[in-house]
């Protein structure tokens, strides 16, 4: 079951990083990032919920699960909207390494929250962490930062690493598949409703950006939560948001090779006191379980 969730953590990572692939190019079409996100998240609805009928998996949800999902729904909602709005701040590489500061938050939300024990090992691998976030948003050589695309793209980490904490603290009796076809359901009328009050169209334009919305709705949505889903129901949150150090490097990845961002000394040094944290956190995480 460990090798399974560490597994699934890994493609949950990958799949999400691959999302400039697909955002970019629309962003570039100016087309709604409101709309974009609807039928990303509704597409990702559409699928999931042909598994459950495929499986005759019961639909029914109580109250109190309505209203977790609910929250779920809105917490990932945000974290997208916060994360493509950072684009426009920071490049696409660089939003995505920061985005990975979330596991900083889930260890600290655990700390001040739940009262679970920060180490010297957790309380080092902060701060590198952190360190990283800021050499990655420094502007040029110049010792200004970006502010305004650090605070956006941080908000969105925050409300992913509340999806996360969530997921593991809530106890909710349903299924991964069930979860995340009522997380995906919530999001998706998160964004209808916004699209809906600023009066957009929801006529999708072409056929090559309906294909666009289907894959991008399957490879960075729903193999990516099905995955996170499944991995923290095996592993638990913080060795899965340790896993998500594959993230920024796909993403960065992608950036530079695909859309030729540049690789600067500041996005190389950023990285690596951003992994050098993580490691330092796989192996706090070890110790804990071998003295468990």
């Amino acid at each position: 079951m460990k090798l399974r969730g560490y597994a699934l953590g890994i493609v949950s990572a990958v799949s999400y990083g691959l999302i400039p692939i697909f955002i970019l190019p629309i962003k570039k079409a100016h087309f709604s990032l409101d709309i974009t996100l609807f039928y990303r998240f509704f597409f990702s609805a559409l699928m999931v919920g042909g598994y459950l009928l495929y499986s005759k998996e019961s639909f029914r949800i109580s109250k109190k699960e309505t209203l977790i999902l609910a929250v779920l729904g809105i917490c990932y909602a945000l974290s997208s909207e916060f994360l493509f709005i950072g684009y426009d701040f920071l490049t696409p590489g660089i939003a995505s390494t920061v985005l990975f500061i979330y596991p900083v938050i889930v260890a600290l939300i655990m700390f001040f929250f739940y009262k679970e024990k920060l180490t010297l090992f957790s309380v080092g691998s902060l701060l590198l962490a952190f360190a990283g976030v800021i050499v990655l948003c420094l502007k040029g050589n110049g010792l200004e930062i970006n502010f305004a695309g650090l605070g956006i793209v941080m908000l969105s980490s925050l409300f992913y690493a509340l999806y996360m904490v969530i997921v593991n603290k809530s106890n909710i009796k349903v299924s991964g598949f069930k979860l995340s076809f009522y997380s995906m359901i919530f999001t998706s009328l998160f964004f209808m409703i916004k699209a809906a009050i600023a009066n957009e169209s929801f006529a999708i334009p072409s056929a090559g950006i309906f294909f666009n919305f289907v894959i991008f709705a399957f490879l960075t949505t729903v193999i990516s939560s099905l995955c996170l889903v499944f991995a923290i129901k095996y592993i638990g949150s913080t060795p899965v948001a340790i896993l998500g150090a594959l993230e920024p490097v796909v993403a960065v990845l992608i950036s530079v090779l695909i859309f030729h961002e540049k690789f600067t000394a500041n996005l190389s040094i950023g990285i690596t006191l951003i992994l050098l944290g993580v490691t330092l956190n796989v192996i706090t995480d070890r110790k804990k379980l071998n003295h468990a």
